[in-house]
Order: C-alpha cells, then structure tokens, then sequence
C-alpha cells in the first residue's frame, strides 16, 4: 500500500512530525472560522449591548482581523513544502495569534477584569511576529 504524497496538507509527512501541515492547517481553518463568528457576533450582537463604546468595538474588530489573517497565513504555511515543516514559524503564529485576538476579545468582554489581562496581548503579538520573522530567516 502506497503512502500518500507528501504535499498533502491534512496528512502529515511523518507519523512523528510536529506541528505538521495537517495540524497547521486544521489550525488555521479554526482561527479563521473563530474570526469569522466574533467579527459577526461583534458586529450584530455587541453594537447596542452596555459598556460597548466605538473603541472597545474597534478593537474587537481588529482582534477578529488579526484571528482570519493569522488563520489564513497558517493554510498557507501548512501547503509550503518547507514552511510547513518548520517547528518554531506555525506554532508560534497559532499560539501567538490566539493570544492576541483571544486577550483583546477577553478585555472587551470584561469590564471589570483583571487588569493583568492586558499584558497578554503584547505577549502574544510578540510571540506572532516572532513566528513570522523565523519564516523569515
């Protein structure tokens, strides 16, 4: 029985391959549906809830952006037959990414939270570039 071929991207190139193209890609399909679904519900569900203001909107739209934009980036590395393959670039754009859009929509949501919460979104946008700029190199 043959193998399947290796530019596949939801099968992995080797049993023991992390993060592999499939992962990547399976992860990138997530981000950009999870973007999807915040920016609808940001823009249907939070414009006339209490404590929503035109900036805490406008920074939950960019947290949805930067979720399709990573998730797409990530469907993209997951079909390069060498980007897809590298153990730093995807897994640190995915985490990264998460991080960012996830701590932003977090602090929109709570009004009250705690205020350590906003240290996250630097950490993961660093953690992201960080990722690309190993695509990079």
């Amino acid at each position: 029985m043959s193998r399947p071929s290796a530019s596949t991207p939801l099968i992995p190139r080797s049993l023991g391959g992390f993060p592999g193209p499939g992962l990547l890609w399976k992860t990138g399909a997530l981000l950009v549906a999870t973007g999807m679904a915040a920016g609808a519900f940001g823009t249907h569900g939070l414009k006339n809830k209490s404590g929503i203001t035109p900036d805490k909107l406008n920074a939950w739209s960019n947290a949805t952006r930067y979720a399709i934009y990573n998730g797409l980036a990530l469907l993209l590395i997951s079909m390069h037959p060498r980007f897809s393959a590298h153990k730093f670039a995807g897994p640190a754009i995915a985490a990264g990414g998460a991080l960012f859009s996830g701590s932003i929509i977090t602090l929109v949501l709570t009004r009250d939270g705690p205020k350590w919460q906003g240290i996250l979104t630097p950490i993961g946008g660093s953690i992201m570039i960080a990722g690309y700029i190993a695509l990079a190199l």
